[in-house]
């Protein structure tokens, strides 16, 4: 399996900064007494819950088809991309509930603010090159739950940002009842992460198709083989499973050619199609070409 050590070691890595992290930013919120630092915390508990679940689905996921699952473990990220994005959604909806308190109740006031700017400044730095190495090796593995730990601390990156430049602004201009109101922005931008995440997760889940710049490589490379080796497509199928992508179809050729001539074009088409889009795996049935049952 490619570049298991790779995406275990990345997944490791954002585990490791999460606990770092998560530990600063609760001692800074309850020292300075600042609720969206607060918030911030529990937002890097979700991201290191989602760690820990993208180190455990990235070790599933290599491991390779056995008798209970024949087609392999791909799904084990997909699903582990589904509940982080859940997760990303829970702690938005958490830190709204906890801003709201704050500001209904009387106590606003931030009595640290240095400690708190230091520690989210800290956070931010952590979280561009934690992120920035993920975002690199998601890509290059195809790892959906590599892919939404990423997206996870991006989002970290932004809210962190936010409550940096809210508590800037309670320094200069000491209204302290800013800290909650920046803390309800961070929620907004977390739900969308998570809404984006668990959708894609979802979509691939239930077998949803390939994005549609990937159907349409496809597409390109068979029109190519219909225009050039009078052969015709049906019953074109995708589909994506952890990091590898999977097509089925029916390839239509003349009556006449060997099952040695019709192999020689499937293994063409799949070569092809793999040198665009990676780590995809081929179901294809030949039947005879008649044009009466020709459907694209």
């Amino acid at each position: 399996m490619p570049h298991v050590k790779e995406k275990k070691f990345a997944a490791l890595l954002s585990v490791i900064s999460n606990s770092s992290l998560i530990i600063l930013k609760l001692i800074a919120g309850f020292v300075s007494g600042s609720i969206s630092i607060i918030s911030e915390a529990v937002h890097s508990m979700s991201d290191l819950l989602a760690s820990f679940l993208a180190l455990f689905s990235v070790s599933r996921s290599s491991e390779p088809p056995d008798e209970e699952h024949q087609f392999g473990h791909g799904k084990f990220e997909d699903f582990s991309g589904l509940i982080e994005g859940i997760l990303i959604i829970l702690a938005s909806f958490y830190i709204v509930y906890e801003a709201i308190k704050k500001i209904l109740s009387s106590s606003h006031e931030i009595i640290d603010t240095n400690l708190a700017i230091i520690v989210m400044a800290f956070s931010v730095l952590t979280n561009i090159l934690v992120s920035g190495y993920l975002f690199k090796v998601s890509k290059k593995t195809d790892s959906i739950a590599l892919f939404a730990d990423a997206e996870h601390l991006r989002t970290d990156i932004y809210s962190s940002l936010a409550v940096l430049g809210g508590l800037l602004t309670i320094k200069i201009t000491d209204i302290h009842l800013l800290d909650p109101i920046f803390a309800i922005i961070v929620a907004i931008l977390i739900l969308n992460a998570g809404f984006q995440i668990s959708k894609k997760a979802s979509n691939n889940l239930l077998d949803g198709t390939l994005p549609t710049e990937e159907n349409e490589i496809v597409n390109k490379i068979l029109k190519g083989y219909e225009e050039n080796h009078n052969v015709k497509f049906k019953n074109i199928k995708t589909r994506k499973s952890g990091m590898f992508r999977q097509i089925e179809m029916t390839l239509m050729t003349n009556p006449d050619k060997t099952i040695k001539e019709g192999h020689k074009y499937c293994d063409e088409i799949e070569k092809e199609i793999e040198q665009e889009l990676g780590n995809t795996s081929f179901l294809i049935h030949i039947e005879p070409f008649e044009e009466t049952n020709c459907i694209k």
